[in-house]
């Protein structure tokens, strides 16, 4: 594959307008299944571009908020139907500039679609309730009202339903935003914006600023007009934006990192927790923040889900993505290959066993991309940094235990509680697992990855600020709740018949 010479110049959105960074300065976004191909040209913008999307943002929220709910779900709807029509699209777009494959990409496209029609109807649901007064002749009840400007920084992993499931409700609740999409995704979120565009939403209504999370996201918590701040990524950027926000006493929401385990008993089936263990940690190449990492086995079936996990891993067809035999595509950049080999090579130096795996592919079809072999690791200790630490790529920890009580204990056993996952056909085993584990989303018989979109999203511990994402839950970060008191004036010296 030559370099596309001809790839497009892309531009932020401010008021209303396609315009260029004050700064004049692009970046290429690189296919990284093979870095040749350049999917687009995006703005490193500087900070007097966020000075102008806030100020646009801030003029239309006055007009924006006044809207009923029934008028912004509309918008919502509308843009629902431009992305369905745009979807193939849109996810090949993911697919050159991500990595996942196109499978992956246009279920992820088509859960947005799913999210904005969500959100559509919440425009007509309540937004507030009435509360028994001790006052005689009183009526009190509360409202919910819109925060104002919003800024949404947002990851490259899920570049379409991330920007979205943040969006939608920002928006139907009466916010208008700044949007801030990862740099190595900025060409998917702006034809996600696009679509919005296209639906007819007022001018700043919604503004995108492309450019870097030490600029753009830097300044999105510091601007005093930004309201709140809602963040997907990485931990150590999650508590500085978190910092940020509240000195000045801005709203803030963090999601952020997974140590994700799948508890396998005795009663499991093997078979089905064998193909969604490496389902939950290889898909998407292991880059999800509910991915499975740890695999934590009770050693009576260890040896049998060991070897059916085995075979499982070998049969995976790492390739390019758009092609559709393709299991698993590149991780998402240069760097992260590096980020992921090099916790490989730490958990090989602190005594862990690699049974598979293990070593970047870079030769033959792989030459030009950012390829990893999927990996798998035994004899995995729970103070190992394999064990612990994020790494967020295609790295499966097996470990072994006594009992489901010990298994409890080694996955609580970390500073994250995102997500977690048990393969058990006993009651009393669900009954204890769902109990004491200590995760934000559990699941039963089901992969660490994933929720349905009416239902919140969130974790606990550091995986979270504690608040949740998704379904009805997100109006409780979008507005603030206003307290009202009605009291009638009484009429003196008129005949009331």
């Amino acid at each position: 594959m030559s370099v596309k010479s001809h790839a497009k110049t892309y531009q932020n959105r401010m008021n209303g307008q396609w315009v260029e960074s004050s700064s004049g300065k692009v970046v290429a976004s690189l296919n990284p299944a093979d870095n040749r191909d350049i999917v687009g040209y995006v703005p490193m913008s500087a900070k007097e571009d966020v000075e102008q999307a806030v100020s646009a943002a801030k003029t239309a929220a006055k007009e924006w908020r006044k809207m009923s709910g029934p008028a912004r779900g509309e918008f919502l709807r509308k843009t629902a139907e431009i992305l369905e029509q745009r979807l193939d699209d849109i996810a090949e777009t993911m697919t050159r500039e991500m990595g996942k494959t196109l499978v992956e990409a246009k279920g992820e496209t088509a859960r947005a679609v799913a999210i904005l029609r969500y959100y559509a109807s919440e425009g007509m649901r309540a937004i507030g309730e009435v509360i028994p007064s001790s006052e005689e002749g009183a009526v009190l009840f509360t409202s919910r009202v819109p925060l104002g400007v919003v800024g949404l920084i947002t990851p490259w992993n899920f570049p379409v339903a991330i920007p979205v499931w943040k969006m939608a409700p920002a928006l139907v609740y009466g916010n208008t935003v700044v949007i801030k999409p990862a740099l190595e995704t900025t060409v998917t979120a702006i034809k996600v914006v696009e679509c919005f565009v296209d639906a007819g939403l007022p001018a700043g209504v919604i503004n995108l600023v492309s450019g870097s999370g030490s600029v753009i996201g830097n300044e999105l918590s510091e601007h005093p007009d930004v309201k709140a701040i809602s963040f997907t990524g990485s931990n150590q950027v999650g508590c500085l934006i978190a910092s940020k926000a509240l000195a000045r006493g801005a709203k803030y929401q963090l999601e952020m990192g997974g140590k994700n385990p799948v508890i396998v008993t005795q009663s499991a089936d093997l078979e089905l927790a064998a193909e969604l263990t490496v389902s939950g940690s290889m898909k998407s190449t292991g880059q999800k923040c509910t991915a499975t990492s740890r695999a934590i086995v009770v050693k009576e079936v260890y040896d049998t889900f060991r070897e059916k996990v085995i075979e499982k891993i070998k049969k995976i067809k790492v390739g390019n993505g758009l092609e559709p035999d393709t299991y698993m595509g590149p991780v998402a950049s240069e760097k992260q290959l590096k980020s992921v080999l090099a916790a490989i090579e730490k958990g090989i130096a602190e005594g862990a066993t690699l049974v598979a795996g293990g070593l970047p592919l870079n030769q033959g079809e792989w030459a030009n991309g950012y390829y990893i072999e999927p990996t798998l690791f035994e004899d995995v200790e729970p103070s190992m940094s394999i064990a612990q630490e994020e790494i967020f790529g295609p790295v499966l920890a097996l470990m072994k235990v006594n009992n489901l009580q010990q298994a409890l204990e080694v996955a609580n056993d970390v500073k994250y509680g995102l997500s977690a996952s048990i393969f058990t056909n006993r009651l009393d085993e669900m009954m204890l697992y769902m109990q004491d584990m200590d995760a934000g989303m559990i699941r039963i018989n089901g992969e660490s990855s994933g929720v349905e979109l009416q239902a919140p999203f969130g974790g606990m511990k550091e995986s979270s600020s504690h608040s949740r994402e998704q379904g009805r839950a997100a109006i409780e970060f979008f507005t603030s709740v206003k307290t009202i008191t009605m009291k009638s004036v009484p009429i003196f010296g008129n005949n009331v018949n």
